[in-house]
């Protein structure tokens, strides 16, 4: 007798449907075939003790369990459900009449109970794209498979609960989520907090308004950090489209277990100047992602970014232009989506304090540049905006004047985004300024005779790259977009280029 029900598994962050084949034949063996990892294969010890805790019989016949398709290696323990229920109905404990409608997901524990999983969100859309009724997962899992529109959603706490449902027996209750439900907005910090520090807040609305990578260079207390976690609370709302992958990448990294629906704030993750180029990139023996997919459409801050492993540092660079992380094995490789704003903070020397107004730097000139060789200058030319932060003042700080607060940028910053979504909505792939092609920065970026001559003047003193001159010509176009010019004028031009101070010859 054959009995198919059916699983999912998951490869970066897309699914794909797994048939469990469960033949009972002539003798007393166990196989389990279809190229199925160490955790699929320990699911035999899992189910049979399962089975022995709820008074249900395991078969005292042979089994054959097949993973189809066969060349999918499948890895992990949440096809202990489908092929538990596979072994019940085959031996006639279970009605065998939904079995084809339903998606079977989860971990059994030694007593039935079930285990909430990761990687929930892209096996239900995988299940409502493919045409099953609805999924069954853990209770702890609900919420997530729910808010994928139109699908029905069985939470079920041990397996005793699934065999209800599946018999027909109505102890669990059925959820279509036809609305998803919505994951509060964070209370992110305000810059009305932020005293003084007109320029920095200006070169922040920028990157936010074009989406480009930001680096802060300053002394100790400065306000780096404080300035860098009022970010994401300028960037525009986040779609739909937007919400519903992030959401997924922090399903398949197990992040969203405890959320009530899709992801509706900007990730802002802050990994430590101790994080392996692993954790950050992504990989390992079964690829997950790493912290830059898991700020996918948010902020990346790196503070402290000399004290960052030089290795680590490095593997930035590809992402940073590409958007994707690609992690290959001999076997198969994931794409990880990584559209990240990459936020930096520094020191200007090991001291802290070369170039403060006030306090004297302890160190030499050859020290300092030491300092700064510690960022390569590949990477350097990946960041568009080079911002120095000084101290404020006591006056600054006692003003009782009231800084503009973050709603107020905001509303200017997707104002820009707005210009920007028609300008390249024929275009694929392509959503701020700072992912321009060559092309659309010759179409959408043209100087004028004085501006041309200007950047020709600033690439000769600065001894500025290819990549350099791109980039300053994308923040141009973001400036101009800000202020509702058509074409990028000369002072826009200008402001971009004093962005690149870490371009200068003398600190190179």
């Amino acid at each position: 007798m054959l009995v198919k029900t059916y699983s999912s598994a998951v490869m970066g962050i897309e699914s794909s449907i797994i048939t469990v084949e469960v033949n009972l034949g002539i003798g007393i063996n166990f196989y389990m075939v279809g190229l199925p990892d160490s955790s699929v294969k320990e699911s035999h010890q899992r189910i049979r003790a399962a089975f022995s805790n709820n008074a249900l019989k395991f078969p005292g016949r042979e089994l054959t369990i097949n993973l189809a398709p066969a060349d999918v290696r499948k890895e992990g323990s949440h096809f202990d459900l489908a092929i538990a229920v596979g072994i019940l109905a085959v031996s006639e404990q279970v009605s065998c009449e939904l079995l084809g409608d339903y998606l079977l997901i989860g971990e059994l524990s030694l007593d039935g109970t079930m285990t909430s999983m990761k990687g929930i969100l892209p096996m239900a859309i995988e299940a409502k794209k493919r045409g099953f009724k609805g999924v069954v997962v853990p209770f702890e899992n609900e919420p997530e498979a729910s808010v994928v529109d139109g699908l029905e959603v069985i939470g079920v706490r041990d397996l005793k609960e699934a065999i209800a449902f599946l018999n027909g027996e109505c102890t669990v209750t059925r959820k279509d989520q036809t609305q998803p439900n919505i994951h509060p907005i964070a209370d992110y910090d305000d810059f009305s907090d932020v005293k003084g520090q007109l320029a920095i807040k200006r070169a922040f609305e920028i990157a936010a308004a074009g989406g480009h990578n930001v680096i802060l260079i300053g002394p100790p207390g400065a306000g780096k950090s404080m300035l860098a976690k009022r970010l994401p609370g300028i960037l525009p709302s986040m779609s739909t489209e937007e919400s519903l992958e992030t959401t997924k990448i922090h399903s398949v990294a197990g992040k969203s277990r405890h959320m009530k629906g899709l992801i509706r704030q900007r990730p802002f993750r802050k990994p430590h100047n101790t994080i392996s180029d692993v954790g950050l990139i992504g990989g390992g023996s079964y690829p997950q992602p790493g912290e830059i997919s898991l700020a996918h459409n948010g902020v990346l801050f790196l503070d402290e970014l000399p004290e960052y492993k030089r290795g680590v540092l490095e593997v930035l660079r590809q992402p940073l232009e590409d958007r994707v992380v690609t992690i290959s094995r001999a076997r198969f490789s994931v794409d990880y989506p990584a559209n990240f704003m990459l936020v930096a903070a520094m020191n200007p020397c090991p001291c802290g304090y070369h170039g403060h107004p006030e306090k004297e730097c302890s160190c030499g000139q050859s020290t300092v540049q030491r300092y700064l060789n510690r960022i390569s200058g590949p990477l350097l030319d990946r960041i568009d905006l080079h911002v120095h932060v000084t101290p404020i003042t006591y006056d600054e700080l006692s003003t009782p004047v009231q800084s503009e607060n973050s709603a107020e940028i905001r509303s200017r910053v997707e104002k820009a985004r707005n210009v920007q979504h028609e300008r390249y909505k024929f275009s694929s792939g392509i959503f701020s300024n700072a992912l321009m092609t060559t092309s659309e920065i010759r179409e959408h970026c043209k100087l004028s005779g004085e501006s041309a001559q200007l950047l020709k003047n600033a690439m000769e003193r600065m001894k500025l790259s290819a990549r350099a001159y791109d980039r300053i010509l994308k923040v141009s176009r973001t400036i101009a977009d800000l202020a509702g010019s058509e074409h990028v004028e000369t002072a826009h031009l200008a402001e971009a280029i004093q962005y690149r101070s870490l371009d200068r010859a003398d600190l190179n």
